[in-house]
Formats: C-alpha cells, structure tokens, sequence
C-alpha cells in the first residue's frame, strides 16, 4: 500500500521502539517522515533504518518553545503537514509518597504538555490546508491503575481525554485526533527491563488474553490505520492495542479451585 505517497509526517520520540516503528512503516507506505529524539546516535540510525527521505532533529520535547518551532519548520520547508505523531514519554517510578512536585510534573511536562503543544501547532497548518490527522500514544497505564507510576499513568490519562477535546476543535477544520492505547510491547526497553528478572517476561505474557507481548509493528499497524483515509470517518477515538488486557477482569479462584 501507498497511503501516504507525498505525505509529510512527524513523529516525537521516533529513534527507537513504538516510535521508530511507527516511522518506519509508515516511509515504507510512502510518506516523508521527520523524527525527534534527544540521542543524536540514535537518531541518526533510526533515519538509516527509515531510509526515503526521512530526517530527525535533536529535541527534547519538554522544551515546548522548540518543539513548536521544528513542527513549523517542517511544514514550511515541505510545505505541507499531513499527519502528526505524539510519541515521546516519560516513565516517571516511585510511590505518591517518596515522589516530589518537580518529579510528577516532569511526567506531564513530556506526556501532556508537549502533544498540546505540537498539536495546537499542528491542527493551525492543517486546518489552513484542508485537513490533517494526529495520533497520540498513550498507555494502557492511562485506563487501568497500577502501584508507583500515579504520574506516569495519570498524564497518560490526561492525554487520552485531551485527544477527546482536540478532535471536537479540529473536527471544525477536517483535523481528526486519536489516541492509541498499546499494552505490554516488545521494545527494547521493555524486553530488557523484563528480562532482568527470570521467568518475569513469560509471567507478563501469560496475564494478558492472548498470552504473548504486543510487538511494535502492530502498534504501528494502528496508527497507520487512523492516520490513513481509511479512517476518514473515524475521530476522538482512543483505540487500545493490548491483547484484550485492559478489558480483563481477574478475581481469584475459589477456595480449593
């Protein structure tokens, strides 16, 4: 497929994982990407991955005065911005009780603060050109609630009722908004913080439905899907990709069960 021939699309956070994986599939279905990262090494090995005409820029997206201006600085240099990505995070750990004000507002500094900004610049040139899609990542963390990440989670919350009230403005403009949900994915952060403990990996596997981790390139499938005109229709969604977990109700088994 060639959904996005002569597209031009950003995505945060695109030097590894979900991020590069979304990136990389969509280049391969014609578009032109533009990466951010703050590792430059891995930046520039994630464009060599990308291949086409892809592009990356060193930027840590809390700083929103210079996320605003690269997002600008794309579509005037391509003139055009046909699809957005809100990728990069910040995993923030610790109990509410052993975590200060400036550490949990660091998480909504990257999860919440940085998509509105890249969004509000956004839905402003594709309103201006017809239309646009934006897709954001949050986190299964953001619909079901979990010991010693009440920052990480609740930003990714916050993130996914922003799409609602994003894509209820830029509908006005063809912009459409939406949020996916992924669950326990393969990347290699994940794979190597699992890894660390024996028999960890399989045990998260074996709690989810299906019974395996997600991989990137399903997310990615996702996401291509909702920036797509195939989607045409389809706006203020958050869709979660997650082997059915975040609709699992575990109780425990009766006595002598």
């Amino acid at each position: 497929m060639n959904r996005f021939e002569g597209k031009v699309v950003i995505v945060t956070g695109g030097s590894e994982g979900i991020g590069l994986a979304i990136a990389e599939r969509l280049a391969r279905e014609g578009a032109r990407v533009a990466i951010c990262g703050r590792r430059e090494d891995a930046l520039r090995q994630a464009v060599a991955t990308i291949g086409g005409d892809s592009e990356y820029r060193v930027l840590d997206v809390s700083d929103t005065d210079a996320l605003v201006a690269w997002v600008e600085d794309v579509a005037s240099r391509h003139g055009r911005l046909d699809a957005l990505v809100n990728n990069a995070m910040h995993v923030g750990w610790g109990a509410i009780s052993d975590t200060d004000v400036s550490a949990f507002r660091q998480d909504y500094r990257v999860n919440v603060d940085a998509p509105f900004a890249s969004t509000r610049a956004a839905m402003g040139i594709m309103t201006a050109q017809g239309g646009g899609a934006i897709v954001n990542v949050t986190s299964i963390n953001a619909l079901l609630a979990i010991d010693n990440m009440a920052a990480y989670s609740s930003s990714k919350a916050a993130l996914v009722h922003f799409t609602r009230c994003a894509a209820m403005e830029g509908a006005q403009g063809n912009v459409r908004v939406n949020v996916i949900a992924p669950g326990v994915i393969a990347t290699p952060s994940t794979t190597n913080a699992l890894g660390g403990i024996p028999g960890y990996t399989e045990a998260v596997a074996g709690g989810v439905p299906m019974q395996r981790l997600g991989e990137p390139d399903e997310v990615a499938a996702a996401a291509a899907f909702l920036l797509s005109d195939e989607a045409s229709y389809i706006t203020a969604v958050c869709l979660s990709v997650d082997g059915g977990k975040s609709q699992q109700l575990v109780v425990p088994p009766p006595p002598g069960a």
